[in-house]
């Protein structure tokens, strides 16, 4: 949309947001699309909200993950974000410790320049944002670099190993995908006030476009803890049923708006803290830039149909190419599952845990304990199974 060296001001890109913004949360209340968890007698997802969900291809969970535990998400989500390195690529943090995951195979933050769009109109991602969002001049006391994306949360937070146990995420997940569901990646998106960057249009699908049993769930989805009440100027965007079009031509799309990255159909998820918002791969999603003065912090994890990825091949440029995902590939990382269930079931013995049926009657070989720890979540972000 602009050369970030002529960006408007923060202010101005406030401005340039604001009627927009009203306008898509009316569209977001009239929608509604959110509610309790919900399961059934038979302890899947409540049919109602499954249709919800293949309907709009969104749904909002809403007060998921109490208050006692947001509190430790964001005491651990402050400490990674604290240990990040002072400058890009630097072995350092702000207060001259050792910064996070040096000695991670995987390296765990992504720096971007404040209000920019770091992947719009660029070959990152195989390709997959194609026009380029409203960028703008962060305020003079702004840092130059900014933490976007931190990775690896299963190592680095002790309570995000234990919120990806969540005995009601997965069997959202097994309501969805199958009792064989496999997981994707997670990724935590930081959006600091008046300095986070934006996420231009994209479908997070790569793979299975041209596949001929292709379907509104060959992707998966993915959920988003919010640790923070999220807004409209700070959250994520989605099209509502866009899940079901196949291949989008988000160029062309853009281009018949005008060249304007506010899309006319677009909603915002506007959550509480403890919302978790679930949003199939195949939606037309995005966000804009935060000159907003409120944070938004999401940790960011998704699952598959087994059948989407077994025999499927490496679909991302973050993941090893020319891999093909077997059934070995895919244990070693469904191996996070029940080291996380365990680990909250230590925390809070008085729920219920899940039960993964793929690890059913070897649990005992899956306990959280250092060993297991070393052999089965180290690097485990390495082996994540993209499509």
């Amino acid at each position: 949309m602009n050369d970030h060296a002529t960006a408007p001001s923060r202010a101005e890109h406030q401005a340039r947001m604001a009627d927009y913004l009203k306008a898509g949360e009316a569209r977001a209340r009239a929608i509604g699309n959110k509610g309790p968890v919900r399961f059934g007698a038979d302890g899947k997802l409540h049919e109602d909200i499954v249709e919800a969900y293949w309907r709009h291809g969104f749904y909002i969970f809403e007060g998921v993950v109490g208050a006692t535990e947001i509190d430790e998400l964001r005491a651990d989500a402050m400490t990674m974000l604290e240990r990040a390195p002072a400058t890009p690529g630097g072995k350092l943090d702000a207060k001259g410790r050792p910064a996070m995951g040096r000695d991670w195979a995987r390296e765990p933050y992504t720096f971007i320049k404040p209000l920019s769009d770091p992947w719009g109109a660029t070959d990152k991602l195989n390709g997959r944002h194609p026009t380029k969002m409203a960028e703008a001049k962060a305020d003079g006391d702004a840092p130059e670099h900014v933490v976007f994306l931190m990775y690896g949360m299963c190592m680095g937070m002790p309570a995000g190993l234990r919120v990806y146990g969540h005995p009601h995420l997965l069997a959202i997940a097994e309501s969805i995908n199958g009792a064989d569901f496999v997981p994707y990646n997670d990724a935590i998106f930081v959006k600091q006030p008046g300095v986070g960057g934006s996420v231009s249009w994209h479908q997070d699908g790569v793979t299975h476009w041209n596949a001929p049993d292709w379907d509104q769930g060959s992707h998966g989805f993915n959920f988003q803890v919010q640790l923070y009440p999220t807004t409209a100027a700070n959250c994520l965007w989605v099209i509502p049923g866009s899940h079901k079009l196949g291949r989008i031509d988000i160029k062309k799309l853009v281009a018949d708006n005008g060249g304007d990255d506010r899309l006319p159909d677009a909603v915002p998820l506007i959550c509480n803290a403890g919302d978790v918002t679930i949003v199939n791969r195949q939606m037309l999603h995005g966000s804009f830039a935060n000159s907003s003065p409120d944070i938004r912090i999401s940790l960011t994890f998704g699952f598959h149909r087994r059948r989407s990825v077994l025999g499927a091949k490496a679909g991302l440029s973050m993941t090893t190419q020319n891999v093909v995902y077997d059934e070995a590939r895919i244990f070693e990382r469904a191996a996070v599952i029940p080291v996380a269930i365990d680990a909250r079931r230590k925390h809070f013995p008085a729920e219920t845990p899940f039960r993964y049926q793929p690890f059913a009657g070897r649990e005992d070989e899956f306990r959280h304990t250092p060993e297991v720890m070393d052999r089965w979540i180290k690097d485990y972000n390495t082996k994540d199974l993209a499509i």
